[in-house]
């Protein structure tokens, strides 16, 4: 080789390693749109959860796979100062996304700042037919949709379905004893009427008869008998296929089907578990097994398990969450009502029937004891799924009921009633897909989130065990459809900025009535109120006093202990 030849070729790897390095230093990828590496548009996603990382990255690859001359680029980045970062990056045009992923209730500063870019809903997209009003009312913010709903968070009430199929059968036991009994009523009323009719000279023939035949019989076995000895291997096959064919007809062990166990189990749910007084009355009359610590137990700690308690009444800015005006702001911020105080009376009344110290209980604990067959009854998050998988491989032996069967769990259709005819609805968070305002690719960014949201698999759940915001999925397990039908109807989390810190003063306030028995709810919820008002309006704002409820104590209905 010349050696001017030489002399190139090592300026020309210089340059290349110079320009990597430049690169590097200046956060920019080598592999943009611009550079001679490719002519492929780069669409970046950030995210900060790192479990959707397989399925960010498997549908990166599917959408590159349709669209040749785009390259799909997921970055995982701190939570921390996520969306400063988010807006830094884009402000100062270094390597900014395209896409990122926040929660529902951060839409409004977003997109305030410039930072989500209104969603296409020409043709329609957005609709109930492919989400559910949880997800649409997550991503709505002044009646525009500024985001795609990606996947949720929310509550629901999960049992053990070892131990309720076999109080289940139980039930399904004694009413088929009593039909049986009923059944055998009007016979035996009969039987003995018949008894006293004829005379003697019947009776001795019936006797004689009797006798006759019962010789007869006795001569008949005996032939068979002398046949079987004589009888060949064939004819000892004929008879155990017959015995194989009868024992076909008898139902197997305790002649209950699974369909029909289920449905008992259903019929249970929503008469004896309808409400929280329900699950009391039971918990004083239940057999438990040994095993069992507590009949329900949720961790009281944590606003997420506990608002399930109020959801139906109090009211932060509407269903999206977005819409308060000063004008009406006992309406649009209504914490502080008659239903609410009574819903809080009744979650201080339940610490008597459920003794659960808050400040011994954390949400891992409990889900762990109630995997391990201690706890009948909680309130878990979609992740009690992935905890039930991570038990059976780590300590398998821990969850395994009587006889070697593991404890087996299910979902409720929905969280128990309060009370008194008040209603309960849980909360839920949605994290969703926004495409960035400042991104030179929106069009095909915004393809990309709905290719997401038309996902119609269930590799999200598969790949990173969350559960998508779309309707469309089959997830080839009841509980976790449930959970989805639950989301439908939830409380998507508020999005307004004075409000934020809503959550941790409700949460304070839960914590304050659960820890004494003699707070007044009343006066609690009052603070509450007036303090959030007091921040949307900038000025000192007092509600009205509201007359405690008159309703019945918790106790009134319950049977004796025992019953």
């Amino acid at each position: 080789m010349k050696f001017e030849t030489k002399i190139i070729s090592i300026v020309l790897i210089l340059c290349m390693l110079a320009g990597v390095f430049v690169n590097a230093r200046s956060d920019e990828s080598i592999f943009e749109e611009f550079s001679f590496f490719s002519n492929k548009t780069t669409l970046r996603v950030w995210y900060t959860d790192d479990a959707i990382t397989p399925y960010l990255q498997s549908m990166a690859v599917k959408f590159s796979d349709k669209n040749r001359n785009v390259r799909v680029e997921p970055k995982l980045v701190s939570g921390m100062e996520y969306l400063e970062e988010v807006n830094k990056a884009s402000v100062e045009d270094k390597n900014f996304p395209d896409i990122f992923v926040t929660t529902n209730d951060t839409l409004e500063k977003v997109y305030c700042a410039g930072l989500a870019l209104e969603a296409d809903n020409s043709d329609g997209f957005f609709n109930k037919v492919l989400f559910p009003k949880a997800a649409l009312d997550s991503v709505t913010y002044k009646g525009k949709y500024v985001a795609y709903p990606f996947y949720f968070e929310t509550s629901a009430l999960v049992y053990n379905k070892t131990y309720l199929e076999n109080y289940a059968k139980d039930q399904m036991e004694k009413k088929k004893q009593e039909e049986e009994s009923v059944e055998q009523e009007p016979a035996l009323e009969e039987s003995n009427e018949n008894a006293g009719e004829g005379d003697s000279s019947e009776s001795a023939e019936d006797t004689e008869k009797a006798s006759e035949e019962s010789s007869e019989a006795s001569s008949e076995e005996s032939s068979d008998e002398a046949g079987e000895e004589n009888s060949g291997e064939g004819e000892e096959g004929e008879d155990s296929e017959g015995e194989d064919a009868e024992a076909e007809e008898i139902p197997e062990d305790d002649g209950f089907s699974t369909e029909a166990v289920n449905e008992e189990i259903n019929d249970i749910l929503s008469s004896d578990f309808k409400s929280i007084q329900d699950i009391i009355n039971f918990s004083r009359k239940y057999e438990a097994p040994d095993k069992i610590k507590s009949i329900l137990e949720w961790d009281v700690n944590d606003i997420f398990y506990n608002y399930f308690f109020v959801g139906a009444y109090m009211n932060l800015g509407g269903d999206a969450g977005d819409n308060i005006n000063i004008e009406n702001i006992d309406q649009d911020i209504a914490i502080y009502n008659g239903n609410t105080i009574s819903c809080m009376k009744i979650y201080q009344q339940l610490k008597q029937f459920f003794a659960i110290d808050a400040k011994e209980i954390t949400y891992d604990d409990m889900a762990t004891r109630f995997l391990k067959g201690e706890i009948l009854f909680t309130i878990a998050t979609t992740d009690i799924f992935k905890k039930y998988d991570e038990l059976k491989v780590k300590d398998p032996l821990s969850i395994t009921a009587d006889g070697g069967e593991l404890y087996e769990f299910a979902v409720a259709p929905a969280v128990p009633e309060l009370p008194n005819g008040l209603k309960t609805r849980t909360m839920s968070v949605t994290n969703c897909l926004v495409v960035n305002g400042y991104s030179e690719h929106p069009d095909v960014a915004e393809e990309f989130a709905r290719m997401i949201c038309m996902d119609e698999k269930d590799d999200i759940y598969k790949m990173s065990h969350k559960l998508a915001a779309h309707y469309g999925i089959d997830y080839g397990h009841d509980g976790i459809n449930k959970f989805v039908d639950i989301y439908a109807d939830s409380v998507s989390m508020p999005k307004t900025i004075q409000t934020s810190n809503f959550w941790m003063e409700l949460e304070i306030a839960f914590a304050k009535i659960w820890d004494d028995e003699e707070a007044d709810c009343n006066a609690i919820l009052k603070e509450l109120s007036e303090n959030i008002k007091t921040q949307v309006m900038g000025q000192e704002y007092h509600d009205q006093v509201i007359q405690d409820p008159i309703d019945q104590p918790i106790t009134a209905g319950l049977s004796e202990e025992g019953d």
